[in-house]
């Protein structure tokens, strides 16, 4: 190997080495930040750290475009098994949908192993009731208000809007939704048995 290095031209051996760094700095990097650096941020006002409820994790961000009235709302719900994830890490998605004219809500919920099914639902529906109740002070239009959610996020997405229990739970009810959308989402496999997730 040291013959192959002491053959080599020394700008070969210096673009390897920059290659070699940039590769170690992306691989250190999470896919995550990678789109939270590729979308702007300047386009979009933010208004972080909303409690919709008492508790540490039920909180929330609103992602606006400027001089946003009546636009349409989404709330969205990250995925991570109900395990991990946290608001901070999907600035992109409110980025984007900001930057392309819709009031964004992104949500934290409490997550395994602090609880079980359904307290995620039941977090969920409280902050989509919280977005119905409040969104109108951030530019958006109450009465368009869609779910939406990547995996774990997805399926919440879904359960709120098909199964009446968890927003009526929050004084709310799928009827009020302009829509959902599931991203990959796990959405046929009830009864949830995995020990990591159920309750009990």
């Amino acid at each position: 190997m040291s013959s192959w290095i002491a053959a080599c031209p020394r700008g070969l051996l210096a673009i390897m080495a920059v290659a070699a760094l940039a590769l170690g700095l992306l691989a250190a990097c999470s896919p995550l930040t990678l789109l939270n650096g590729a979308v702007p941020e300047d386009a979009t006002g933010v208004t972080a750290d909303i409690a919709y409820g008492t508790l540490p994790r039920q909180r929330l961000d609103v992602y606006r475009p400027p001089g946003a009235t009546d636009a349409p709302v989404v709330v969205f719900f990250y995925g991570g098994g109900w395990r991990s994830g946290e608001r901070a890490d999907y600035r992109f998605v409110g980025d984007a949908l900001a930057a392309r004219g819709m009031v964004a809500v992104v949500a934290d919920y409490r997550l395994y192993p602090e609880v079980g099914f359904p307290a995620f639902l039941r977090d969920a529906a409280m902050a989509v009731a919280w977005t119905q109740r409040h969104i109108g002070a951030y530019g958006g239009d109450p009465a368009r208000v869609f779910v939406a959610g990547h995996s774990a996020g997805g399926y919440i997405a879904a359960m709120l809007a098909l199964d009446g229990r968890w927003l009526g739970g929050a004084g709310s009810s799928p009827a009020t939704l302009a829509g959902w959308i599931g991203l990959a989402g796990p959405y046929d496999f009830l009864p949830i048995v995995a020990r990591g997730v159920r309750a009990g």
